[in-house]
């Protein structure tokens, strides 16, 4: 896959805030690809960073990087979103494969690739739930790629806050059947409000034999890591204040809500897959990671 991406494309809905947050994933997966030892491939990563003029100078590999893994933001933070990516891909693949669930909804999807690069049933259905800005940007540089989803691929442009639940519905999912969510990197930046009715949604969408994986922070005090390796690198070397992205808020137990209207779930630090997987992030002192946990839910048939 060559060639570069015109400067027709519009970055509106990546130029700042979370949408920003968007392409620095894209710029880690796409490190990730390129490591000998890569535990996920997104061939189109790299083509999100260059597209836009925010990233465009960005690593896309570690050679890149003049101390290589050693730097804070594009060796262990990169990493960490590396190993997140494997991570949710396995749940979603055997989640439809296992589960027999055909219908995907990605929330807050931002520049997710994996309608177009993971290996799905045939009827399946990935949604794909995003603002307008994000799902432009994203469409015009797949469609400049010439890419073609490897399932069916329902883009909805919505705003979380908005209705899409509406949204969602009218562009044909159904509640009866059973649906498997995934909320990656999104929750941080909700209200508490909003985390508490998205779970509660979300619950109230699906149907026994349903799953749900997202992530969450348990940090009390999210500036007592104000000085972090991650957080300082993220800020002086590629300009975003993750922190003031963040909701400040004390997050709610989202997974005892779920436990409690009779879902199953687990719950566990990155660094428990770092050890299965045999690389990733480790703790470390003063980690900003440290309060980081996936949660993985399932609502059992009966």
């Amino acid at each position: 896959m060559t060639g570069t991406v015109p400067e027709s494309i519009s970055t509106e809905g990546v130029n700042g805030g979370v949408g920003l947050t968007a392409l620095l994933v894209a710029a880690a997966r796409a490190i990730e690809t390129h490591r000998p030892d890569s535990l996920a491939q997104d061939v189109y990563a790299e083509h999100f960073v260059r597209a836009a003029p925010a990233s465009a100078r960005w690593p896309v590999h570690i050679r890149q990087v003049p101390d290589g893994d050693a730097n804070p933001l594009w060796g262990r933070f990169a990493r960490y979103f590396g190993l997140r990516t494997r991570v949710l891909d396995d749940f979603l693949l055997r989640s439809v494969h296992t589960g027999g669930a055909r219908q995907v909804v990605l929330l807050g999807a931002g520049l997710d690739a994996r309608a177009f690069r993971l290996d799905w049933p045939p009827d399946c259905v990935i949604y794909e739930i995003d603002r307008e800005g994000v799902l432009a940007f994203k469409h015009q540089v797949l469609g400049e790629l010439a890419a073609t989803p490897r399932a069916g691929r329902v883009p909805i442009a919505m705003d979380l806050r908005a209705d899409w639940v509406g949204a969602l519905t009218a562009a044909g999912f159904d509640p009866a059947a059973p649906s498997v969510w995934l909320a990656e990197g999104l929750l941080f930046y909700l209200p508490v409000t909003a985390e508490t009715c998205l779970i509660d949604t979300v619950d109230r969408l699906s149907a026994e034999g349903s799953a749900l994986a997202y992530e969450v922070k348990l940090e009390k005090d999210l500036l007592a890591y104000r000085d972090s390796p991650l957080y300082t690198a993220t800020r002086h070397q590629i300009g975003i204040d993750l922190l003031n992205l963040f909701d400040g808020e004390p997050r709610p137990d989202s997974a005892a809500d779920l436990a409690g209207k009779g879902w199953s779930t687990a719950v566990h630090t990155p660094f428990h897959f770092t050890r299965r997987h045999g690389r990733g992030p480790l703790p470390e002192p003063n980690d900003a990671l440290e309060g980081n946990r996936w949660v993985f839910a399932d609502k059992p048939r009966r």
